[in-house]
Order: structure tokens, then sequence, then C-alpha cells
């Protein structure tokens, strides 16, 4: 009778499997490993640069600080948190004026924050943002 425990081949292959699966789940977590997560939008005013950064009819995403602003017309200004609803992740794009999110697929509409495509379910959330002197200002007030 033929023995029927897996190999050691076999069980090594499926241990790097299960531990690259982990990994790419906490690369996508957002959590950082750390247990608790950054939180979606500033606790404090973000100072984002040139209001002109911003095209008219476009988006910009500013990842580092994990926002992203849609200019509709000249002088009207939107911003929502750049985290993705879904899993956490940070968005990795936007054309003229959608985001997204490569980790799972979902898009976003950055003038409104609602979901175009899954799997997130909620919207981005609606962060305040200012022209001061020129320069985009994004997160609470005084």
């Amino acid at each position: 009778m033929k023995d029927q425990s897996p190999g050691r081949r076999t069980v090594l292959c499926g241990a790097a499997a299960a531990g690259a699966a982990g990994l790419g789940l906490t690369a996508c977590s957002g959590s950082g490993g750390g247990g608790g997560r950054a939180p979606a939008t500033p606790t404090a005013p973000v100072d984002l640069g040139a209001a002109d950064a911003v095209p008219v009819g476009g988006s910009r995403l500013y990842r580092e600080e994990r926002l992203v602003v849609s200019r509709s017309s000249e002088g009207e200004y939107r911003a929502f948190g750049a985290v993705c609803t879904h899993a956490g992740c940070v968005l990795t794009s936007v054309e003229r004026l959608e985001a997204d999110c490569t980790c799972h697929g979902s898009r976003f509409d950055t003038t409104t924050g609602e979901v175009l495509a899954g799997p997130a379910g909620s919207p981005l959330p609606p962060v305040p943002v200012k022209v001061e002197g020129g320069r985009l200002v994004a997160g609470p007030g005084d």
C-alpha cells in the first residue's frame, strides 16, 4: 500500500504559497502590520501645493497625503480621502475624473467620491478643501 501523506516538496510549496498570500493581504490591508490604521482623512490642515496643479476638468492624486482632489471648473475644487473603502489600500492613479485602486479593481468618481466599480461598496469620504494664497489646503478648518 502506498503512503498517502504529502511529500516534503508539497508541504514546503504549500507553506510558501500560504506565506505569500498572507504578505499580499497585509500589503493591501493598509494596516502596516501594526494593527492600527492611519485615519482615512486628515485630522489637521494639509498644504497640497499650488492650486493650479489640479487641471480644470481633471483630478490629481496626492498619494503621500492620502487625498484626491478634482477641479470641475475654475475655482471649483472637491477633495476626498484616497483610501479605498474596500480593503484600505491607497488609490493608485487618476485619469480625468476617475480614481483607481489596483488592489482589487475599485474605481471612484473624483467629483462625488461615489463608487463606479466594486468591490468597494462605500464612497470615498469628503474632505474640506480651500484655496489660500494660490495654494490648496485640505482638511479640517482652524
